[in-house]
């Protein structure tokens, strides 16, 4: 399938595959503990530093996180192609801190996706694997098809920014 790869030179690369008809799967080493990358995702003044990819030009508008199992999240856009704001929400079936969290992605219509983050330390690195589930080959195929899933290298690159900058320490 559609795999990637890339790396921003620190010898950690973003492995994006394709796994079945319905699954995408991210895989990337962080050199940063479980704890901070874990942080990077759950707290919304981190999350929003690198979540948004920036070479396509969208802009944090709001970005509210409950980040515990039955919380709900809620995230806003601007982008320059459209005078509308992008919202994405859902809720947290599962955060179980520095270890896993998975949501649904629920903006769409009919059933979306549901996507499980894994953080696993080992010697000072963390593995991150994110599965994204989709309802039918048909979604992950349109996903795939609007670029929506294109931008997660680049996402990534820019959480290993925030993760080497003192950002996620003074938290």
């Amino acid at each position: 399938m559609d795999a990637s790869k890339e790396s921003d030179g620190s010898n950690n690369v973003t492995d994006v595959t394709r796994v079945s008809d319905r699954e995408l799967v991210v895989t990337r080493r962080f050199n940063a503990p479980a704890r901070l990358v874990f942080e990077a995702w759950t707290k919304p003044e981190l999350f929003r530093k690198w979540w948004a990819p920036a070479s396509i030009g969208m802009t944090f508008l709001a970005c509210e996180m409950d980040a515990r199992t039955g919380g709900k999240y809620r995230m806003e856009f601007s982008h320059p192609c459209s005078e509308q704001p992008a919202v994405f929400y859902g809720r947290y079936l599962e955060v179980t801190p520095y270890s896993k969290v998975v949501w649904t992605n629920e903006e769409g219509d009919g059933e979306g996706a549901v996507t499980t983050v894994t953080f696993e330390e080992q010697d000072g690195q963390t593995r991150v694997v994110m599965h994204d589930l989709h309802p039918s080959k048909e979604a992950l195929d349109e996903a795939i098809d609007s670029g929506s899933t294109s931008g997660t290298e680049e996402q990534f690159a820019q959480l290993n920014d925030v993760l080497a900058s003192s950002a996620v320490a003074t938290h």
